[in-house]
């Protein structure tokens, strides 16, 4: 993967593969794709994650950005996805596992 475009697509290509009510961290994609780090699947995310289901693209604790929380809250409703009583995503019952990019 030597240009950029491919590691975007690489990222995005994973989070329309995260089922309903499920969600990934982006440490999990970054270590799918096997390059960069869950910063750089951030910056993909803020910068080109629009028409993709972002909201299932949490930190490692479950959080998402609080800029992002209220409409996030709603759809995680809507999908059924598992919350913890702090209102972050209950990573033990809704994580899913990327598979590994080639």
């Amino acid at each position: 993967m030597r240009h950029p475009e491919e590691y975007v697509e690489a990222v995005l290509s994973i989070v329309e593969q995260i089922p309903r009510g499920r969600v990934t961290t982006y440490g999990a994609i970054a270590d799918a794709i096997g390059r960069y780090g869950p910063r750089r699947v951030g910056n993909v995310m803020a910068t080109h994650g629009g028409g993709v289901p972002w909201w299932r693209v949490v930190r490692a604790d479950g959080s998402l950005p609080p800029s992002h929380l209220d409409e996030a809250r709603q759809t995680y409703l809507e999908e059924g996805t598992p919350l913890r009583p702090s209102g972050n995503v209950d990573l033990r019952a809704a994580f899913w596992l990327p598979p590994e990019q080639a």
